[in-house]
């Protein structure tokens, strides 16, 4: 069945499209770790299994498991079961390790091509966003819609601006502390929250007044945000051009490329979101057990935790 009379390629874009190789370089503090048990897994899948049928299971199996956590707190309020959140870390640990041999079962069984590779980060993105709800559901940040807007925010930018360098170099690159080791905080969390209970975020640290241990799952957030940013708006800023003469270095009224217009748009964003974030700290909001981080102090005026980076 055709659904265009015409053709939305043109022969020289389909001929690059063959030609086209997949391109990753890491640098990942665990993907090394890992290798020999994903090398072991992938030794282990018949070579009839599909590798997007692969891709696929891995979705499913976290969107399946999310979805049960968002059952039990559909408001990221109530305090999910403590089976729900170990289940979530199992599917995730699953997803993980399904995504991380895709593409070797791809490359094992000779069938590694451009749309299997498309296919693969487009569940990806699929999947970012049920991690990210998930965590927040782990946590109980439905009493901070903001901050849990900005977690989830964080997620997705980070997914869509790795592939926006990759689209301008030709090259995925993944720094120290990438997706791997976010997906495994993640995985912890779940365990956390599995084994002690959602209260144990509640607590508050020694020696830091009304700071809450889930405020650090914010300053992580931040940290390893700007850390990851950074070096992918370097690449996107220089403008350079990828494998298939993919770029976005368009010179616009002689004063820097579209490139450079569009990522300082976009930081501007991410700023005001932030700002925006911070305001959950400044306002001294009250938690589940009222916990809050507005102090009174001796002389009965209120005095706000401020965090500043």
């Amino acid at each position: 069945m055709q659904f265009y009379k015409d053709k939305l390629l043109s022969p020289g874009q389909l001929k690059r499209l063959t030609e086209h190789k997949y391109s990753c370089t890491t640098n990942s503090l665990l993907d090394g770790l890992l290798q020999p048990w994903w090398d072991w897994l992938v030794s282990k899948v018949p070579l009839w299994l599909a590798p997007n049928l692969i891709t696929v299971l891995g979705l499913i199996v976290n969107i399946v498991t999310t979805l049960i956590l968002v059952y039990y707190s559909p408001d990221a309020r109530a305090e999910a079961p403590r089976w729900a959140c170990f289940l979530c870390a199992l599917g995730l640990f699953i997803y993980q390790s399904l995504d991380a041999i895709d593409g070797k079962q791809a490359r094992r069984t000779g069938t590694s091509t451009p749309l299997g590779e498309l296919f693969d980060h487009g569940c990806d993105s699929i999947s970012t966003v049920f991690v990210a709800l998930s965590a927040c559901i782990a946590v109980q940040l439905g009493y901070y819609p903001t901050w849990m807007f900005f977690q989830c925010f964080c997620a997705m930018t980070l997914f869509y601006c790795a592939h926006w360098q990759t689209y301008v170099s030709g090259s995925l690159r993944f720094g120290k502390v990438d997706v791997t080791e976010a997906q495994f905080t993640i995985i912890v969390i779940h365990l956390i929250s599995a084994i002690f209970g959602p209260e144990i975020w509640m607590m508050e640290i020694p020696y830091l007044d009304g700071f809450l241990v889930k405020y650090l799952l914010g300053v992580l957030t931040i940290v390893c945000a700007v850390a990851n940013l950074y070096p992918i708006f370097s690449v996107i800023f220089t403008g350079g051009v990828g494998k298939n003469g993919s770029t976005v270095a368009i010179p616009v009224l002689g004063v820097g490329t579209l490139s450079n217009y569009v990522a300082v748009i976009f930081y501007a964003g991410y700023v005001h979101v932030f700002l925006e974030f911070c305001k959950v700290f400044e306002s001294g909001g009250i938690g589940k057990n009222g916990s809050t981080i507005a102090v009174v102090c001796e002389d009965r005026k209120t005095r706000f935790l401020t965090l500043t980076y």
